[in-house]
């Protein structure tokens, strides 16, 4: 479908940086770029609103959101109310498949280079991708698909903002991070896992404060 394709590559180009934060989405100049309908572009850019990648602005069209926007924190401050009760009813429920996906998502995060020649600053498209999928094993033990949706959403509308902080935070050590997460999932240790992604969540809110 058309839509789907304008939509994909907009977003990829969002995510790549290729339209700097608080950018202005001109549909017209969109439309043009694409050789399509003004209507097929709208659609897309809708479609990026909801997925929190576009804001929609009265009487003004649509723009990239800005790096220093409150919805940064309050997606963030979601994430670390949400995803810690995910993570502890995934312990509590996790039978040996879900302990089998999480070491390897792990495995295939530790594997992957997050930066790639070419690609600049941002972490590459392979390393975000073995990065999403690392946190939603550790939650997919919850067997709840409408919690995991939710994760889906708010993961979609962080990322950006993840990338942001990437930038701005280059010797955080997500290596060790993700590596005690792992240990404490699968340890069983709730409270512990619980905490840690707490604290693994907020480094990201903080390095996008002050912005």
């Amino acid at each position: 479908m058309l839509s789907e394709q304008v939509h994909a590559h907009l977003r990829d180009a969002i995510m790549r940086g290729d339209h700097a934060s608080g950018a202005a989405l001109k549909p017209q100049e969109l439309a043009r770029e694409q050789g399509v309908s003004l209507a097929v572009v709208r659609e897309a850019l809708v479609r990026l609103v909801g997925e929190g990648l576009a804001d929609q602005l009265p009487n003004r069209g649509f723009a990239v959101p800005a790096a220093s926007d409150r919805r940064w924190q309050e997606i963030a401050e979601a994430r670390r109310t949400v995803e810690p009760v995910l993570l502890r009813m995934s312990i509590e429920r996790g039978d040996l498949d879900w302990e089998a996906r999480v070491r390897a998502a792990h495995h295939r995060l530790t594997r992957t280079p997050p930066y790639v020649p070419g690609e600049g600053e941002y972490y590459s498209e392979a390393w975000s991708e073995a990065h999403r999928l690392f946190h939603r094993a550790l939650l997919e033990g919850c067997g709840n698909p409408v919690l995991l949706e939710t994760f889906d959403r708010m993961w979609t509308a962080s990322e950006l903002a993840r990338r942001f902080s990437a930038r701005r935070n280059p010797d955080r050590d997500g290596f060790d991070e993700h590596r005690r997460l792992e240990e404490a999932a699968l340890a069983r240790d709730a409270d512990t896992a619980a905490a840690l992604l707490t604290r693994h969540l907020t480094q990201t809110a903080t390095g996008l404060s002050g912005t």
